[in-house]
């Protein structure tokens, strides 16, 4: 099958099938999320008003990175494990039911497990295609080609100086589970004046 959409068409055509609206905002958003994925530097942070809809659109984005490319592995990194199991379930449902993603819907139950999965893909790798994990979780030994950082900056680790120290080392240690030339999306909400956000 060949995979042309780009990002913001393949969003139109989700959105489609799920009979709503998409707001401007989110066009904007994909345009953006697509320009770091075909940018050398391939680093990007998105801020948003609350209730904006940024994970969404970001699970969305990485539905879309396993329909370019299957072989794509991509790490969710979150606060706590929960919620970036969120953003990995949302994914999958749109492998279920996206007619796009047929062809790489696994087809053993043991690919597609609730915290990660691996999708239909050409390469034998050892990492899923997709894989959730709680900040503190331990990923030593993983590799990615795309981390999510979703909401890792929460009130409860930043609120001292020495916390937010820690939750920066812990971060910086993520490069190592990032292949050469990998991406990495920042979606969050400042919780401080020194927030991890500030570029």
């Amino acid at each position: 099958m060949k995979r042309k959409l780009n990002f913001e068409k393949f969003l139109l055509a989700w959105n489609k099938l799920q009979e709503i609206d998409t707001p401007e905002h989110h066009i904007k958003i994909a345009k953006w999320l697509e320009s770091i994925y075909l940018s050398d530097k391939k680093r990007g942070l998105l801020m948003a008003f609350r209730s904006s809809g940024k994970s969404t659109i970001v699970g969305i984005f990485c539905a879309w990175l396993l329909y370019k490319n299957p072989n794509t592995r991509i790490l969710v990194v979150a606060a706590d494990t929960m919620l970036a199991r969120k953003m990995v379930k949302n994914v999958k449902r749109i492998i279920e039911v996206n007619p796009l993603m047929e062809d790489i819907r696994p087809k053993k139950k043991s690919d597609w497990a609730s915290g990660s999965f691996t999708v239909v893909r050409s390469k034998e790798l050892r990492d899923p295609s997709m894989l959730a994990v709680g900040l503190l979780s331990n990923a030593t030994g993983s590799r990615a080609d795309v981390i999510i950082f979703d909401d890792v900056e929460v009130p409860k680790n930043c609120d001292t100086y020495q916390k937010r120290l820690d939750l920066r080392e812990r971060l910086l240690e993520y490069n190592f589970i990032l292949v050469p030339d990998g991406m990495q999306i920042f979606i969050g909400t400042p919780h401080t004046i020194d927030t991890i956000y500030k570029v």
